[in-house]
């Protein structure tokens, strides 16, 4: 048997591809690998969190946005994604405080601005 020799960031590369074309548990598979070969880069731990997440997979792409926020506190995407995470869960009040720093680190991000709007309704409802 031959190892794998892809670089993680051909794996990366493919998995976002693989994630852009729908596929999202065929780039959670890809991307795992890459994130194997280097666990500390944000850019894979994002994507692996966008790809659970759309996958469905909630509680998994938290961690891995949780991931991206420990490598990097100041990624306004990390805050992001464990806020609309916490969202799908029902949990609104810890998706407000993660949408609100989301929102204060990037103002201009329109998706931001509408999922703390949506948020901050199923608060008040």
């Amino acid at each position: 048997m031959v190892a794998d020799k892809k670089s993680a960031y051909e794996l990366y590369k493919k998995g976002v591809g693989l994630l852009e074309a729908g596929d999202p548990a065929q780039a959670a598979l890809v991307l795992e690998q890459a994130y194997s070969k280097e666990p500390g880069k944000a850019s894979i731990c994002e994507a692996l969190g966008r790809a659970y997440f759309n996958y469905g997979q909630f509680g998994e792409a938290q961690i891995y946005f949780q991931r991206v926020l420990k490598i990097d506190p100041s990624n306004h995407y990390g805050h992001f994604g464990i806020s609309l995470c916490l969202e799908r869960t029902g949990d609104y009040r810890k998706s407000l405080g993660h949408i609100k720093l989301a929102t204060a680190m990037s103002p201009k991000n329109d998706d931001y601005r509408k999922a703390k709007t949506r948020i901050e309704k199923a608060i008040a409802s």
